[in-house]
Parts: structure tokens; C-alpha cells; sequence
């Protein structure tokens, strides 16, 4: 399989920094996931290790050697787009095995990697269909498997599940990870959505206007954020931030997440009126504008009724307050 290391990257196009200096190390054999809002870098940055864009400065080094120069066809590498990418007068099978078949691979190996790779990802009674007579989830099973079968160093997805509905996103990520855990390959994997980020990733690099502002795994970002980006990225509902002064804190922003909140009808720390209550059947997110506080999600595990207008208090865990300084950092 692959390691990867980025040393000092650089992108600019024209006077644009996207990428401002990026050092990153990969482990073979790790799933890592890049997030970040959207113009935040983490596309260009995947582009850049594919050799599909050029870096202004810096090094990509894969597996020891340096590719900064090297051709995409040569890094031993295969990408999955957001957009499949399927060839539509092609069988999955044909669309498969085209890149072995243009790499002069025999016939009868090309037929062995699709048969295993088809078995891996279900899709064998699908072989002789064209991408027309495909749904979106089994389109882009086939667009993973036409990576699969090329055996690469790396595996680069760019947003691959964001064209899918809800069920088929949750049903991919599932093969995805699964695939990981067949294959033990190196795989680098791009989003927006933090929620993949947290269920796939052995290793999270969240990104922010051209930099990296921390990695680590996922429940390290959740439990112990470097600063309020990152509290305030991962997590869903995200983390409620409080200006430190309203409190009478020497911090300059108090942060709690909405699940380590609590709320009475009765008594509490901060009183406020509910100004909107979202159901969502295992849990309930309550939206409440506290005098003290400010405006708040509260998450409450299962189901409670709060009638917008209504009077309740949140009280947050004293264990689980985060303090962020001047700078924005988490103040330890």
C-alpha cells in the first residue's frame, strides 16, 4: 500500500493563497478524512496530491518517493469523484476494466481483479448493465470499483457520496468503510460533512482558509478542539459559543456542547424562553434565548415537549465547559 507526506505545500492561483503551507503525514494503511468548509482548501489539496494541479512550493511524497513531478497516471494512485464519471455506452464491466485495458494488462488478470472487486462491492448482477439502468448508489459503486481494480498506493475520494439522497449516503459509507477494512489500503477522503468525517476517518485534518487547524481522531477533535473552529466544526448540533463577558469569565468565549446541556421547567443556571423545538424521534434539539446566555441549542435525548414561548433553564455540565482565549485557542 502507500504512505503519504506532505511537506510545506503551497497553491496560489494568481494572487489567491488556497493552500498556505501544508506538512501532513500519512500512515500506510490509514483512512483519513479532510473537512473543512467549502473554499476552506481540502479539494485543491487532494487535486495536488493526485499531480491534477500543481503545488506553488513544497513536496508530495509517496511511499518514500517524491511525485511533486511526476505525471498522475504514475503516482500509483486512483480517485473517485463527486461526479461518477462513467463512460454511458460502456458496461460496469467494461467501465471497470477500461484503465487495465489501456494499461495493456491480459485479459484474463483484468477479469480476475473486476471479479473480485465486484464481489466486494455487490455488484455482479450488474456486470452487463450500462450506467443508464443504474441508480446513483450503484453507479458510484462502480466508480469505486474501477478504482479498486487498479490495486493503487492511495485512494483519493473528492466528496464521493454528496449526488446520493440520504439512505444511499448512509448505505456507501458503510461499503466504504468496510472496503477499507477488506483492502487495509491508504485512503485519503474529502468532505464538507462532518458527520462522514466522524464515522469513517482513523484520522480527521480539519482545514480552515488554507491551513490545517488540527488533527487527530475523532473523538480527540470532539473531546479536546484546539481552538473554536474546530469545537465549533465537529459536533452536530455544533457547539453553542458564549461570549465570556455575559457569563463574568476571564475566558473571552465559553463553549458547550448542546447534548451536555440540561433543561427545567423550574430552576437552573441560565433562564430563557424557547423560541423553536425540533423532533427528531431518538432525540430533541431545543433552541432557546437565554437572558444570560444568549441563544442556545440544547439537545435532549428522546422525546420533549417544549411550546415555543414556554420558560425553561439550561444548565451546562460543569465538566464538559470549554474556554477559548483572545486568539481563539483553547485555554487549558
Amino acid at each position: 500500500m502507500g504512505s503519504l507526506n506532505i511537506e510545506s505545500v503551497k497553491k496560489s492561483f494568481g494572487p489567491v493563497d488556497v493552500l498556505k503551507g501544508i506538512d501532513l503525514d500519512v500512515s500506510d494503511g490509514e483512512f483519513v478524512v479532510f473537512v473543512g468548509p467549502s473554499g476552506c482548501g481540502k479539494s485543491t489539496l487532494l487535486r495536488v496530491i493526485a499531480g491534477l494541479e500543481d503545488s506553488t512550493s513544497g513536496r508530495i511524497v509517496i511511499n518514500g518517493e517524491d511525485v511533486s513531478s511526476t505525471p498522475p497516471a504514475k503516482r500509483g494512485i486512483a480517485m473517485v469523484f463527486q461526479t461518477y464519471a462513467l463512460y454511458p455506452h460502456l458496461t460496469v464491466k467494461n467501465n471497470m476494466g477500461l484503465g487495465l485495458k489501456q494499461a495493456g494488462t491480459p485479459a484474463a488478470e483484468i477479469d480476475k481483479r473486476i471479479g473480485i472487486a465486484s464481489a466486494m462491492l455487490s455488484l455482479e448482477p450488474y456486470l452487463n448493465r450500462r450506467p443508464a439502468e443504474l441508480s446513483g448508489g450503484q453507479r458510484q459503486r462502480v466508480a469505486i470499483g474501477r478504482a479498486v481494480v487498479r490495486e493503487p498506493k492511495l485512494f483519493l475520494f473528492d466528496e464521493p457520496l454528496s449526488n446520493l439522497d440520504a439512505g444511499l449516503r448512509v448505505n456507501t459509507r458503510l461499503e466504504i468503510a468496510q472496503l477499507h477494512r477488506r483492502l487495509k489500503a491508504t485512503m485519503i477522503y474529502v468532505t464538507h460533512d462532518q458527520v462522514e468525517a466522524m464515522t469513517l476517518a482513523d484520522k480527521i485534518v480539519v482545514l480552515n482558509a488554507g491551513r490545517i487547524e488540527q488533527v487527530g481522531a475523532p473523538m480527540e477533535l470532539y473531546n479536546s478542539p484546539a481552538n473554536e473552529f474546530v469545537a465549533s466544526f465537529i459536533g452536530s448540533p455544533k457547539m453553542n459559543l458564549i461570549e465570556g463577558a455575559r457569563l463574568g469569565e476571564s475566558a473571552k468565549t465559553i463553549g458547550v456542547r448542546p447534548e451536555h446541556l440540561t433543561v427545567d421547567p423550574r430552576k437552573g443556571a441560565w433562564k430563557g424562553t424557547v423560541i423553536h423545538t425540533e423532533h427528531l424521534g431518538a432525540d430533541t434539539n431545543i433552541y432557546l434565548d437565554c437572558e444570560k446566555a444568549g441563544l442556545l441549542t440544547v439537545r435532549v435525548f428522546g422525546v420533549y415537549d417544549a411550546e415555543p414561548g414556554s420558560t425553561l433553564f439550561a444548565t451546562p455540565d460543569p465538566a464538559r465547559i470549554y474556554r477559548f482565549g483572545e486568539d481563539g485557542r483553547a485555554l487549558t
